[in-house]
């Protein structure tokens, strides 16, 4: 498993020595898909070249802030600090435009330092939006300083220690700066593993992970990150609170479940005591296709159901099985000749994990449902590619920008029953919304199964408008969370609120839901400080 350093471009994903670039076979493929219609956009700007407004803080409280921690005011820190992932920010961010940068960056090793800040913030009324990996695709770490006159980006990836492990009862309790890389080696150096490998894995971090309920790519066998916490400390401007004394507990409503998903806007995460395994002794990555995407979903349905599904579990419409075949290189061979011989359309990807025998006695289980369902074989070579590449998307995405395409996703999850009406509406939506003219591709595929339905994944591609690609952006996915809504779906699985689906958070959980959290906020932030314009609207 690739293991980077953690380090990040400022304006695109990870080590930009290791974006791929676009083969020949892969711009022919976008120019015969899109119509000839890709304008490149201008080169990104440098960083000198962002445009960046003076700090806002006072010498006085900046000096007060130095005396509790780190403080950077450095070009770099602010612009790396002043957006998250999503097409918005990249869009943005490559143009120059750095504006509501955080006016410091504030580095923290130790949960006393968190404590101190947030009553120091609290009392010189600043702005703090907590920070990890900043990969959110939301909007869920932008600095949006509201009323507040100046804002910190509070960076908690010094908090990077395994605190404890606990061998008897499978636990480890780590701190929220430990980004996915870190926390596995860890973990693998005593035998263990999370097994949560979110698309994001190379730069989230474990108090990114709870803050944003994510989802990883063998969730389906290992659980979602909030199915893995078994305790936490928050810190938040009234006090800490330490939650979870035990697996489960009847003493009232489980506040663990109230901080997961918070996002910061609650308090601050300082330390994760989160479910972990041993390390798995044996791995089996293998392809299928099945003739359509609704004969795939009913053999993933019927997996799940009957306890047989394999840890992952993954499958990909007739769109995006097309477009991954393409942009991986592999058009030629496999999407063309054999699955024209074999009329299979959908590719899935399924990975079993843990002792030999057992793998090979739920796989030959297993495979029975999926033969049923007129799954054929690829076999592992299809698998390892997989997983060999797992995490290499988001490069690709920084090559597509540069060939003047839009790339964004999003996603949500419903019951089985209404799992294909949703991605019908869903993909109409969308469609509708940036011109079925252009080509549009839109993929799906499903990734997380749970016995009564399953999340739904959404990839987009579309030539970049030149003028606006941010309205051409935001028109879709309006289009696409109101489609959600109508359709009874969640608006989002595991992408977490942020800024971006905020507006429709009341059509999810009521008015009244909204004024609860409203209430909690009051009384763990009554200043209001804590990551503002993020979750509650």
């Amino acid at each position: 498993m690739v293991q980077p350093s953690g380090a990040s471009s400022w304006n695109g994903w990870g080590d930009p020595a290791r974006r791929p670039g676009l083969s020949e076979h892969v711009r022919e493929f976008l120019d015969q898909r899109f119509h000839g219609l890709l304008v490149p956009p201008p080169p990104p700007v440098a960083l000198e070249e962002v445009r960046l407004a003076p700090s806002a803080l006072s010498a006085e409280v900046r000096q007060r802030i130095a005396a509790i921690a780190t403080v950077s005011e450095e070009r770099e820190a602010r612009v790396a600090h002043a957006r998250g992932k999503s097409y918005r920010d990249l869009v943005r961010i490559r143009s120059g435009d750095a504006s509501g940068a955080p006016d410091s960056v504030v580095s923290v090793t130790r949960p006393s330092q968190v404590e101190e800040l947030l009553a120091l913030c609290t009392e010189e009324r600043l702005a703090v939006v907590p920070f990890g990996g900043g990969t959110s695709v939301v909007g869920g770490v932008e600095p949006l300083r509201g009323e507040f006159a100046a804002l910190i980006a509070l960076d908690l990836t010094g908090m990077d220690r395994l605190v404890n492990l606990d061998i008897v009862s499978h636990t480890a309790t780590l701190q929220p700066g430990l980004r996915g890389p870190q926390a596995e080696a860890l973990l693998a150096a005593r035998g263990y593993t999370l097994g949560h490998f979110p698309q994001s894995y190379e730069l989230a971090t474990i108090g990114g992970y709870a803050a944003t309920r994510s989802a990883g790519q063998a969730s389906t066998g290992y659980g979602r990150s909030d199915e893995l916490v078994v305790g936490l400390t928050v810190a938040t401007p009234s006090g800490t609170l330490q939650l979870g004394r035990a697996p489960r507990s009847a003493a009232g409503p489980d506040l663990r479940q109230l901080m997961l998903g918070s996002e910061g806007a609650f308090g601050v995460i300082t330390d994760v005591t989160m479910a972990v395994r041993p390390t798995p002794p044996h791995k089996r990555y293998e392809g299928w296709f099945f003739p359509s995407f609704s004969s795939g979903l009913e053999a993933l349905r019927r997996l799940e159901q009957h306890k047989l599904a394999p840890e992952v579990s993954r499958l990909s419409d007739e769109d995006e099985t097309v477009g991954n075949l393409a942009l991986s290189g592999h058009g030629g061979g496999l999407s063309g000749a054999y699955l024209k011989a074999r009329r299979v359309k959908a590719m899935a990807i399924f990975g079993w994990e843990g002792e030999q025998e057992l793998v090979s006695a739920r796989r030959k289980l297993g495979l029975k449902i999926v033969r049923a369902a007129g799954g054929v074989s690829v076999g592992t070579s299809a698998g390892q590619a997989w997983e060999s590449g797992r995490f290499a998307a988001p490069y690709l995405r920084d090559d597509l920008l540069d060939a003047g395409v839009l790339v964004e996703t999003l996603e949500t999850a419903a019951s089985w029953a209404k799992l294909p009406q949703v991605r019908d509406g869903v993909r109409e939506a969308v469609t509708s919304a940036l011109g079925a003219s252009s080509g549009v591709l839109i993929g799906c595929h499903v990734s997380h199964l749970y016995p009564a339905g399953a999340s739904l994944y959404f990839t987009v591609l579309a030539p970049a408008a030149l003028r606006d690609p941010l309205g051409q952006w935001d028109a879709a996915k309006r289009a696409a969370t109101d489609a959600i809504v109508a359709s009874g779906a969640t608006i989002t699985h595991h992408h977490a609120v942020g800024a971006d689906h905020m507006p429709w958070l009341a059509a999810e959980i009521g008015e009244l839901g909204v004024d609860v959290l409203r209430a909690v906020k009051q009384r763990l932030d009554p200043a209001g400080i804590l990551n503002p314009g993020k979750l509650l609207p």
